[in-house]
């Protein structure tokens, strides 16, 4: 604004309509915190499904051979990562685009439940799911002697393969991004 209250050029004022307008798609990212909500009881019926793998796990343990065991414990890290994965989208998701979270008062959340920024968010979104897939090909590759099927291998190696190079690429564009951000 010039001294004298009137706009200054190439600035506008935006009128009634414009501000009800973008007070709507402002208040439109509430929409996502059903998501969020539903996401939440998505970890508990994978808390479900942990117990009941852990259950099985624990009560077929004792006859089992080692490479049982390991496929056993792959499963439940399996699972366990997948809980992860969820934590992230929900806490990041919702404080990047619904509502800051005040951690006042939870000294004992950790830092990063409100301080991750997209960019963070794509890279521990990649490398949780290379993780995973990395995970699910150690088991199939655990499992060789008993049901070996080249086609399930190679489609979960190459599967693995593009997000190990997707996670990459992310790296160097983010990196390039950060460094050349300003110019």
């Amino acid at each position: 604004m010039s001294e004298q209250g009137a706009p200054q050029a190439g600035t506008h004022a935006p009128n009634r309509a414009e501000r009800g307008i973008e007070r709507l798609i402002f208040n439109s990212r509430w929409l996502m915190a059903p998501f969020y909500l539903g996401l939440v009881v998505s970890l508990a019926v994978l808390l479900l499904k942990f117990g009941m793998l852990l259950w099985e796990f624990i009560v077929h343990a004792p006859g089992s051979k080692e490479s049982d065991i390991i496929l056993g414990v792959l499963s439940l890290i399996d699972v366990s990562l997948t809980g992860n994965l969820i934590l992230i989208v929900v806490f990041s998701g919702y404080e990047n685009f619904v509502s800051k979270i005040d951690p006042g008062g939870h000294p004992d959340w950790p830092d990063w439940m409100t301080k991750i920024q997209f960019g963070g968010l794509k890279q521990k979104l990649l490398a949780s799911i290379v993780a995973i897939s990395a995970i699910q090909v150690l088991k199939a590759f655990m499992n060789i002697d008993t049901v070996f099927e080249p086609n399930r291998l190679g489609w979960l190696v190459g599967v693995h393969l593009v997000f190990v190079i997707s996670a990459f690429m992310l790296a160097i564009s983010d990196r390039w991004s950060g460094d050349h951000g300003g110019e």
